[in-house]
C-alpha cells in the first residue's frame, strides 16, 4: 500500500524500509569503520562498484534512513545529510563551483549565508546579490560564466518572498543550477521541486527537527538538473547514472574531504523530531498569523513583516506557493521604544537565537545576528535598526498574544 499523507509517510517511513528485528524506528549505528569478510567487497565499495559503508564520515545505515526520509519528503532522487545547515550550504558552493565561476543570489539571505559569499569571493568565485523578488533582476545579473542561482523561500528576517517560479523558468532556460533553501517553509509547507529547483537545501536544526536539541543540514537532488552538461563535475565522478554525478561529487568532497559529517546519534534525534513536523507547523503558523494580525493593529508597532498579512508586498505570491505563511515574524516598534527594553518585559518569550523551536524565541536583529553585516548591508537586506525577529512556537495562542500585549502596555 502506498501512503500519500505527509505525516503518515513520515511516521511509517522507517519500518516500511525494512528495519531489522521488526523495529518501528531505524536503530542507531555508532560504528565508525565497517568491515567486510571478503577484501574485494571493501575494494568495490571504495571504487563505487558496490553499495556499502566504509567509514562513518561518509555514511552509516542510520544516515541512510534519514536521507531516504528527506528525499521522500522533498520528492527527490537522492539526499545527503551534514553536521549543520551551513555545512550543507558550504558544500554546495565549494564542491560545485570553482575559481572564475559566477553565482547570482538573493540579497535577502540568512546572515551566515551572506557571510560565506565573502569566502567565495576570496576563492575567485564572483558573487552578485540582487533583489530576487524580481525575475528580471536575476536575469540581468546573469553572465557568461554564471553557473548557479541561490535563493531562500522566505527571507530571514524581513520575510521577502522571491520570484521562485520565474527564477526556476530562467534557470531552466539558461542551464543553471537552481538552489533553493527551504528551511523556513520546510517540505511541509512547500516543495521547491515544483518550481524547478535543482537542489534543495534545508537546515534540519529548524522546523524539521523542531525541538532545538540537534544540529543538522541536508541537500536533496530533485533529479531535474542534467549533470552530464555541467562542466564542473570531476572526471572521476563521470560514471554511472549522470543524475547521481552532482550528489556523488558533493558526498566525496563535502563529507569525505571536508568532513562535514552528521553523527548517527544526532540523525536519530532529528528523525524522531521530524515525525511531528506537520502538527508543530500547523500550530506555529496559526500562532504566527494571529500574532501578526494583533501586532499589525497595535498603535505601538510601526511595521510588521509577515507574508500572511494582506499588506505584505508578496502576500499573493506566498498564498499561491505555500501551504501556510510560515512561523517567522519580524516587526518594528514605534519611535521611542527600545527593542531590547521591550523584550525584557516579555515573560513567555525567550531571548535567544534560532528558528523553528517549540518555544517562541525573539531577539533584536541589528544588534545580534546581523551586527557583523554592517549598516549598509542591513539596509540593502531590508533590515531596520529597530527590528525584532520572532520565531513563533507551539504555545497556546491566548498565552502568546497576552504576553506581547502586556509587554507593549508597559510603554
Amino acid at each position: 500500500m502506498t501512503f500519500k499523507g505527509f505525516t503518515t509517510q513520515l511516521v511509517h517511513c522507517d519500518r516500511l524500509a525494512g528495519v531489522e528485528e521488526g523495529a518501528v524506528h531505524a536503530p542507531i549505528h555508532n560504528s565508525v569503520p565497517y568491515a567486510y569478510a571478503a577484501t574485494q567487497d571493501l575494494v568495490d565499495v571504495f571504487q563505487g562498484k558496490q553499495y556499502g559503508h566504509a567509514y562513518a564520515r561518509q555514511s552509516t545505515p542510520t544516515l541512510d534512513f534519514l536521507q531516504r526520509k528527506i528525499a521522500l519528503l522533498d520528492d527527490s532522487i537522492s539526499c545527503l545529510v551534514f553536521g549543520t545547515g551551513m555545512a550543507a550550504i558550504g558544500t554546495v558552493f565549494l564542491t560545485l563551483l570553482k575559481a572564475g565561476d559566477h553565482i547570482v543570489a538573493s540579497r535577502f539571505l540568512f546572515g551566515n549565508t551572506s557571510s560565506i559569499f565573502g569566502t567565495l569571493k576570496g576563492y575567485g568565485i564572483e558573487v552578485t546579490l540582487v533583489d530576487a523578488t524580481s525575475k528580471q533582476a536575476v536575469a540581468e545579473a546573469c553572465q557568461a560564466n554564471t553557473k548557479m542561482v541561490f535563493v531562500e523561500t522566505i527571507a530571514n528576517p524581513a520575510t521577502q518572498i522571491v520570484d521562485l517560479v520565474g527564477i526556476g523558468e530562467l534557470c531552466q532556460q539558461l542551464g543553471l543550477v537552481y538552489v533553493v533553501d527551504n528551511t523556513l517553509t520546510s517540505s511541509y509547507l512547500f516543495q521547491p521541486k515544483s518550481v524547478g529547483a535543482s537542489l534543495v537545501v534545508t537546515s534540519l536544526s529548524k522546523y524539521f527537527g523542531g525541538h532545538g536539541n540537534a544540529l543538522g543540514g541536508s541537500v536533496s537532488d530533485t533529479g531535474l538538473f542534467d549533470w552530464s552538461q555541467y562542466p564542473n563535475i570531476f572526471e572521476s565522478y563521470r560514471s554511472g547514472d549522470p543524475k547521481m554525478w552532482g550528489i556523488n561529487q558533493m558526498k566525496k568532497k563535502g563529507l569525505r574531504d571536508f568532513g562535514g559529517a552528521l553523527s548517527s546519534q544526532t540523525a536519530h534525534m532529528l528523525s524522531m523530531g521530524a515525525e511531528t513536523m506537520a502538527l508543530r507547523m500547523e500550530r506555529q503558523c496559526a500562532n504566527a498569523q494571529a500574532l501578526a494580525e494583533m501586532l499589525d493593529a497595535h498603535p505601538k508597532v510601526a511595521k510588521v513583516y509577515y507574508p500572511g498579512l494582506a499588506s505584505h508586498p508578496q502576500h499573493q505570491r506566498a498564498k499561491q506557493l505555500f501551504k501556510h505563511f510560515g512561523a517567522l515574524i519580524s516587526f518594528d516598534l514605534v519611535d521611542g521604544i527600545d527593542c531590547a527594553a521591550f523584550l525584557d518585559k516579555t515573560q513567555l518569550v525567550l531571548n535567544a537565537t534560532h528558528l523553528g523551536d517549540n518555544r517562541t524565541l525573539a531577539l533584536p536583529v541589528a544588534q545580534t545576528i546581523y551586527y557583523e553585516m554592517g549598516l549598509a548591508g542591513r539596509q540593502a537586506s531590508g533590515i531596520s535598526e529597530t527590528m525584532i525577529r520572532c520565531s513563533i512556537g507551539i504555545e497556546d495562542s491566548e498565552d502568546l498574544l497576552s504576553d506581547f500585549e502586556q509587554a507593549l502596555a508597559q510603554f
